[in-house]
């Protein structure tokens, strides 16, 4: 929909040792620049992983998915408790001296929490945010519009609240790098994220109705910078001018 995505994709992959047999050397050729994206269902999974990438030069960070609602155990039971993502990045920290992302949950009641967590257990950048967990009815077979019931809710629909936990977060670890995530679509959707607090950002679901759209926005971005005399992008980086909230009033 115009508002967003509802899907059960699920981490659908084809394993690590095709992705470095195969996948990784045609990227490298190409001159991408790979983040590894690694999930698991317990600390041994996700250690094991991230063990068999080491410190590969041809892989330029590894992301810990500890927050997809699409898979029936794991990830949401390490990305909405706080000590669980602790517990799991310090187990996985010893395995790779690349720069460590942890993909932070939005389905949390305190995001600064988890963030915290993450960093003291050894993160060197935080992502956030993953989708929400949503549910959408066949209303004349009541039955769920998606096979696996629920599903991560991406897109537009996400966007304020990703804004909100990116400006939360940065005001709890103003020194912690932030990749801001959440339907992004606009040059001006980048700007919110990165005012708020973001440092970079990530696009996916407006990939799958244009799959050029990350060049696009980052030749806008340079224009945009060009014509509010913006030297870099990195300048604008948690300026949010937040208005002081009124004294409550009652009658």
């Amino acid at each position: 929909t115009d508002a967003g995505m509802l899907n059960a994709i699920g981490l659908q992959n084809v394993g690590i040792e095709e992705f470095l047999g195969e996948k990784l050397p045609r990227l490298h050729e190409k001159g991408v620049t790979v983040i590894a994206n690694v999930w698991g269902d317990t600390e041994a999974e996700y250690r094991a992983v991230v063990e068999r990438i080491g410190d590969d030069p041809r892989v330029a960070a590894v992301e810990l998915n500890v927050s997809c609602p699409n898979v029936v155990k794991g990830g949401m039971v390490f990305g909405n408790d706080p000590a669980a993502l602790g517990a799991l990045v310090a187990a996985v920290r010893p395995a790779t001296r690349l720069p460590l992302i942890v993909k932070l949950s939005p389905n949390v009641t305190d995001v600064v929490a988890a963030a915290k967590s993450a960093v003291d257990g050894g993160a060197d950048v935080l992502s956030l945010i993953n989708t929400l967990v949503g549910l959408s009815v066949d209303v004349e077979t009541r039955e769920p519009k998606i096979g696996f019931t629920t599903g991560g809710l991406s897109g537009p629909a996400i966007r304020p609240i990703a804004v909100r936990m990116v400006w939360e977060v940065r005001r709890a670890l103003p020194h912690v790098p932030i990749f801001g995530i959440g339907g992004i679509e606009s040059v001006e959707h980048v700007l919110e994220f990165l005012i708020a607090g973001a440092n970079a950002v990530q696009v996916g679901t407006a990939n799958f109705r244009e799959p050029g759209i990350s060049g696009r926005l980052v030749r806008d971005l340079a224009r945009w910078c060009d014509r509010h005399g913006v030297a870099r992008v990195a300048d604008l980086t948690g300026t949010l001018r937040t208005r002081p909230r009124p004294e409550k009033v009652y009658a």
